[in-house]
């Protein structure tokens, strides 16, 4: 084990390994529940999902560990099933075959970018303060979402603002889509699970501030405990005998290969008419996949040793690896019948812990083979005592915000909307977009335009078009 993941190389031991990947599971565990929920919507069988889930989850996370001996894990991205079920099947009318098809296709392109070395041309195309800000805004997105998993913030939003989307509107099953017009606010202290998040908060300050070995792991133990006693998670309504493996594998059955099927590939394409938009879907499919992995992996890189900041290149070979592990999970997971599997903005917490190699992935793809037979388990960790660890995370991350020129406006304009937009907009790739064109119109407004890199000009383009096609979609 320690020639294979080389601990000692990366200052390491398998017990760091252990509870970083230990850290890591349970912070990006709900998407086991969250995935099935989103994509059953579209008409898919549930536990079918939850095992698709699983296989994608395995598959990308288990190449990050043994072929790229990184400490990144990979499962269905949220905001891509979001996309894949609103837009795709509800907006647009594509059945959920199809959709799964266009997924199957963001795989294939990934397979060609990544072999033809243009995913990391784009890295090496990106200005050193843009990275500086994406790993800046990794952390006020990592942050932004532990703040949310907290139950700190409640949304108001005024009458007719808002739109319903999706069966059960009256019932509170539909999504709320809301305007501008929503104004957040700090929730008043009555709920039992905001206060366990805020205690969650203190204990992991403490052992972070006290630098203690294992303090994040430490924590999620000591907040699930004080957690339980405050009634937050409750042993007794957990159903330990509601996962029915043999029914989740007869759902598997109805979803595996249907992208590849008649009604999939088969049909995706045999409207001509249509093309079009299925071409401008598969786009937006990719965008975001492409850049939700970059983003994370350019900031989270540096501590790992991917991403070098004072190597002209920026980067190294093991970025090779991991954008290869990452096109894995996406092609696997759109056959056995899952959205797009990218790597997870949570890994940053597996990594705050101490995760520095493969073990760490390791760890999480076995913790997701076993979750499923031990589904109900998941549920004595609660959001309240994961939401802490991204959290600090994610103020760790702010740190190389310092490396940024902010009296230099041509830099700071770029990078502050890199950052805020990546948590504003709840969205890796949004942040990115945005980022690369105010730099790219920094670079105009300066008469230095041909300063910008011909990669970035196209990236420009293909973001600008990513957006128009959303609205046109």
């Amino acid at each position: 084990m320690e020639k294979f993941f080389k601990l000692k190389e990366n200052n390491t031991t398998v017990r760091t390994e252990v509870v970083a990947g230990l850290t890591t599971f349970f912070a990006m565990s709900y998407i086991l529940f969250v995935n099935p929920a989103m994509l059953s919507q579209t008409g898919m069988p549930a536990q079918g999902v939850f095992l698709a889930t699983i296989i994608g989850a395995v598959a990308g996370t288990l190449m990050m560990a043994l072929y790229a001996n990184l400490p990144y894990a990979q499962a269905p991205g949220m905001g891509l099933n979001a996309f894949f079920t609103y837009t795709i099947v509800f907006s647009l009318g594509y059945s959920w075959q199809e959709a799964l098809a266009m997924v199957f296709l963001c795989g294939i392109i990934s397979v060609i970018i990544t072999l033809t070395k243009i995913r990391k041309a784009i890295i090496n195309s990106i200005p050193q303060s843009l990275k500086y800000a994406i790993s800046g805004g990794i952390g006020i997105f990592l942050a932004y979402v532990g703040i949310k998993n907290a139950g700190l913030l409640t949304f108001t939003t005024d009458p007719g603002n808002y739109i319903a989307i999706g069966e059960g509107a009256q019932e509170g099953g539909a999504t709320i889509v809301s305007n501008s017009s929503i104004v957040p606010s700090l929730v008043l202290f009555t709920d039992p699970k905001v206060i366990v998040a805020i205690i969650g908060i203190f204990i992991t300050a403490f052992f972070v501030i006290k630098n203690i070995k294992g303090g994040v792991m430490l924590s999620i133990i000591f907040t699930t405990i004080i957690a339980i006693f405050a009634g937050v998670v409750n042993l007794s309504q957990i159903d330990f005998a509601s996962n029915n493996i043999g029914a989740a594998f007869a759902d598997l059955k109805v979803v595996f290969g249907a992208a590849l099927g008649s009604q999939g590939l088969g049909s995706l394409f045999a409207d001509a008419a249509r093309i079009p938009e299925v071409l401008l879907a598969i786009l937006a499919f990719s965008l975001t996949d492409i850049f939700d992995t970059i983003g994370t992996l350019i900031g989270t890189g540096e501590k790992v040793g991917i991403v070098v900041s004072d190597d002209e290149a920026g980067v190294t070979h093991e970025l090779d690896k991991a954008l290869f592990s990452d096109l894995v999970g996406t092609t696997v997971g759109a056959i056995a019948g899952t959205s797009n599997v990218t790597t997870y903005i949570e890994s940053a917490a597996g990594i705050g812990a101490g995760g520095r190699t493969g073990l760490t992935a390791l760890v999480v793809a076995l913790l997701f083979s076993v979750s499923s037979l031990f589904s109900p388990l998941l549920a004595i960790v609660p959001s309240a005592a994961t939401a802490p660890i991204l959290i600090i995370v994610g103020i760790m991350m702010l740190a190389s915000m310092k490396k940024i020129k902010w009296d230099d406006m041509s830099e700071a304009i770029p990078a502050f909307f890199t950052s805020i937009f990546m948590g504003f907009t709840y969205s890796i790739t949004q942040g990115i977009a945005a980022g690369f064109i105010f730099y790219t119109v920094a670079k105009i407004f300066k008469g230095q335009a041909k300063d910008v890199h011909p990669i970035i000009w196209i990236l420009d383009f293909l973001f600008i078009l990513n957006f128009i096609s959303l609205t046109i979609l």
